[in-house]
């Protein structure tokens, strides 16, 4: 089994293809289907977020975590032995895959800690700063490279999200540090998602990490848990089916784009949020909901562009090349 070194020092034969060079699949490219990934991906997390937010009335928050975690690596575990891939959740590199999770789980814990000591739509604002930091960290770690124009759209996304959210005007004290952490974490995560799109599989990714924040989970249990009542037991299971789909769009939107651009991609749960909180509540949308919105819409369609624009040029620069070559 190869280890960390190994995979680092031998880039030239990755299991998969580099996200660039990917073929359309019935005519989409690999990037956009990135973004597509991460906005049902935002869909999917949007909507177990309120199933969660109910099951939090009644239990504790590891509790939910825990039992959450537990049907999702059952069903996955379940699912590969029956169908004879178990070997698809191999891990080639488990550092690496820990620390992934190890930054999930960190990133959960810091959320939850901040909405306890805060307003939750501050909370919220203040974790969309993850795509930013995403954007930071791809260039730090990943050499990935993001022109001015598209960190203005990512900025333009960021603006939408505190339109939307309107968080108070005493939302940047001490608490704030806690989903600030949240979002730092999220964006290491990100980050170590593409890292190691070629070594690790999908599953095997969803797999470890949902495992980690599950035992960090259980370890809760001192702290003292409440009897589950039988009506909430469909409400665990289906909450830990959407939350490991929606981990699994995300892992997916990552191999597929760059950082850079399907980052932004998770500012669309608050357009999700709007929606079912009109469709469920009745909440209609205001001024600053649309305005917001059109922020975000015109931020991440800014992105696919200039990143078609990107690989375009890349393109005409290795042709070129060829041709100076013959």
């Amino acid at each position: 089994m190869p280890n960390e070194s190994n995979l680092r020092s031998a880039p030239h034969t990755p299991p998969c293809p580099p996200s660039g060079t990917k073929k359309s699949v019935g005519g989409m490219s690999a990037p956009l289907r990135g973004v597509f990934c991460m906005t049902a991906g935002a869909l999917v997390l949007t909507i177990n977020d309120g199933m969660a937010k109910y099951l939090t009335e009644s239990y504790p928050v590891g509790q939910v975590m825990a039992l959450r975690g537990v049907s999702i690596v059952l069903l996955l575990a379940i699912y590969h032995i029956l169908s004879g891939r178990i070997s698809a959740l191999q891990v080639q590199c488990w550092g690496l895959q820990l620390a992934r999770g190890g930054f999930m789980t960190a990133s959960t814990i810091c959320f939850v800690t901040g909405l306890s000591y805060m307003p939750i739509a501050d909370a919220i604002a203040i974790t969309f700063a993850g795509p930013i930091l995403s954007t930071a960290l791809a260039i730090a770690l990943l050499g990935e490279r993001v022109d001015w124009r598209r960190w203005l759209a990512i900025f333009v996304g960021f603006l939408g999200v505190l339109i939307i959210v309107q968080p108070t005007g005493d939302a940047f004290r001490v608490a704030a540090l806690a989903p600030l952490g949240a979002a730092l974490f999220g964006g290491l995560r990100d980050v170590l998602t593409r890292q190691i799109r070629h070594s690790e599989s999908s599953n095997s990714i969803l797999l470890i990490s949902t495992a980690l924040v599950t035992f960090v989970g259980f370890c809760s249990y001192p702290l003292g848990w409440t009897t589950i009542q039988m009506e909430h037991v469909w409400i665990f299971a289906i909450s830990g089916i959407l939350v490991g789909l929606a981990q699994f769009l995300m892992i997916e939107a990552f191999r597929l784009g760059e950082v850079a651009l399907v980052s932004p991609f998770k500012y669309t749960s608050l357009i999700w949020g709007t929606l079912i909180g009109a469709l469920v509540w009745g909440d209609v949308p205001g001024e600053e909901i649309i305005l917001g919105a059109g922020l975000l819409i015109t931020g991440g369609f800014y992105l696919i562009k200039r990143g078609s624009m990107g690989r375009m040029d890349a393109q005409n620069s290795s042709t070129s090349t060829e041709h100076e070559t013959h």
